[in-house]
């Protein structure tokens, strides 16, 4: 089985169990999130359900837009049921490892603002502990003026390293949607973390908009495996 079809499969899962008529929901980001989208389309079409669909960030904007389906905001729905976005890594603890694409920012408020936040990812993102499988460090937000003092403070205490993630296609950085910066920190693998300790203590760094530290916060992960079953994971 292909990663895409991997990938489909456990969106397709998710959806089918997770999203119920009269509810808003939060819509990820990502190329996992298109299966996800396009399952959504095919129940709303089928069982004329009710669904206000949140983004995330402008490609999931452009997902529900594009599959006509009715989009919403968290001015007008501050409250989601639920919340089905990928991740770039989930360890045993069900901690996660999000922001690959650029949006963390934007898929933390969401998902905070859920009842539950659901994962959809394909067997690539199944890891006993966090740097296992991905090897691209973990995101961290930054307001553009801060960055180099962030960088070294953060390896200073922290170890590892922290690179400034640059555009594709674009002379310089890689530019959030909340017109922020973005430091890869390729931390210590040698090192024991206690990720939530960490989290609480970078987002308390002034300078730090976020982190791709997703630390009790999911509820339920589908990987898609290589033999086409779903593998399930409960927080």
């Amino acid at each position: 089985m292909s990663l895409n079809e991997a990938k489909k499969i456990a969106a397709y899962k998710a959806v089918d169990e997770w999203v119920q008529n009269d509810t808003a929901i939060g819509v990820g980001s990502g190329s996992t999130v298109v299966f996800a989208v396009e399952r959504l389309a095919q129940r709303v079409s089928q069982e004329n359900l009710r669904v206000v669909c949140v983004p995330t960030s402008f490609q999931a904007r452009q997902l529900i837009v594009e599959n006509n389906l009715q989009l919403g905001d968290l001015d007008r729905n501050p409250h989601l049921d639920c919340a089905i976005d990928g991740a770039d890594e989930v360890d045993a603890n069900m901690t996660l490892i999000k922001g690959g694409g650029g949006c963390l920012l934007q898929e933390k408020i969401v998902a905070a603002c859920a009842d539950k936040m659901i994962v959809i990812a394909d067997y690539t993102k199944d890891s006993s502990k966090l740097g296992e499988q991905y090897k691209k460090g973990i995101p961290i937000e930054v307001v553009p003026m801060a960055y180099v003092p962030l960088r070294s403070r953060i390896q200073t205490r922290f170890g590892g390293k922290l690179k400034l993630r640059m555009a594709v296609a674009k002379a310089g950085p890689c530019v959030t949607d909340n017109g922020n910066f973005i430091l890869d920190w390729d931390f210590d693998q040698q090192k024991e973390y206690d990720w939530d300790a960490v989290n609480r203590e970078l987002i308390q760094m002034p300078g730090v908009v976020e982190t791709g530290l997703f630390v009790n916060m999911a509820r339920k992960a589908y990987f898609g495996m290589a033999d086409g079953t779903v593998k399930e994971r409960s927080a």
